[in-house]
């Protein structure tokens, strides 16, 4: 019966006027990465019956996360630059090639439907499935991870030794905090090992350390300034302007190590933190 019923309604009623529309087509797409690739923006333009422009934005702290979607007039990305105040972290805005743009939206949708809880935003929700759709076919493979090979690792690892190198009898000390932070970021920096930000570092000191590892007092004692170091290291490494290494360095003090009494240790975890620690395995 309801498939008679169907029919019937299929049969008598007009056809809407959308019907003949062509599709909406990509005509461009815009790329705005911040200095520490930590989030990006991106635009991509569509023709068709209705001219739109086609917004997202993706953070990378704590894995990568599709943040919002929007739908925009036409050309939205020419007004990025303006709206952008002095005192905000460098996200310059590069043209790029659609379908390159739209592979990225694709693997940032898969990535943020896999994430637990499942974001409920009503601005990502309202316009997750008209974003599959113009994305899905450009759906990228899911990528290998490629840890540093272990000659890079060295060099890099040197590398650093080299940088404001400690004395002589912290050097194995904090060497092995170097160790630790590049093993951290090559598991958790989803957008290289070198990739750091003041969000990533919140993550790590707040979240990761305490409940993965156990430092003993010479680490714990070290760990504030070696880290600080290391920040400075990669993000040069990485070319970022020193201006904008500066933030990445205060998040350490904001986010770091309380200070020790007169006479006490600096504790990086609670005797509860340090409990959950122990019975932990490994430092992944």
């Amino acid at each position: 019966m309801l498939q008679e019923t169907m029919e019937v309604l299929a049969a008598s009623q007009p056809v809407p006027a959308w019907h003949a529309a062509g599709p909406n087509r990509p005509v461009g797409a815009w790329c705005a990465v911040d200095v520490w690739d930590s989030e990006r923006v991106l635009f991509i333009d569509y023709d068709g019956p209705v001219p739109h422009t086609l917004m997202a934005h993706i953070g990378e702290v704590d894995g990568t996360l599709v943040d919002k979607l929007a739908l925009l007039t036409p050309h939205a990305a020419h007004a990025w630059e303006g709206m952008r105040g002095e005192d905000e972290v460098l996200m310059p805005l590069v043209e790029q090639d659609a379908a390159e743009v739209l592979a990225d939206l694709a693997a940032a949708l898969r990535l943020t439907d896999l994430t637990w809880p499942r974001p409920d935003d009503e601005e990502v929700i309202a316009l997750r499935a008209l974003a599959w759709a113009r994305c899905r076919d450009h759906l990228p493979d899911w990528p290998e991870h490629q840890p540093l090979v272990q000659g890079e690792r060295a060099r890099v690892l040197d590398a650093f030794a080299q940088v404001g190198a400690p004395a002589a009898e912290e050097a194995g000390t904090a060497r092995s905090l170097a160790e630790l932070f590049l093993d951290y970021a090559g598991n958790y920096l989803s957008r290289g090992p070198l990739c750091w930000s003041p969000g990533q570092i919140a993550v790590f000191l707040g979240d990761w350390l305490p409940r993965k590892t156990v430092l003993d007092q010479a680490h714990r004692a070290l760990l504030p300034a070696v880290l600080k170091r290391w920040v400075t290291f990669a993000l040069t490494e990485r070319g970022v302007p020193t201006p904008w290494i500066a933030p990445v360095v205060a998040a350490v003090s904001r986010h770091g190590p309380r200070r020790p009494p007169p006479g006490g240790r600096l504790a990086t975890t609670t005797p509860q933190q340090e409990q959950a620690g122990r019975s932990s395995s490994g430092t992944r």
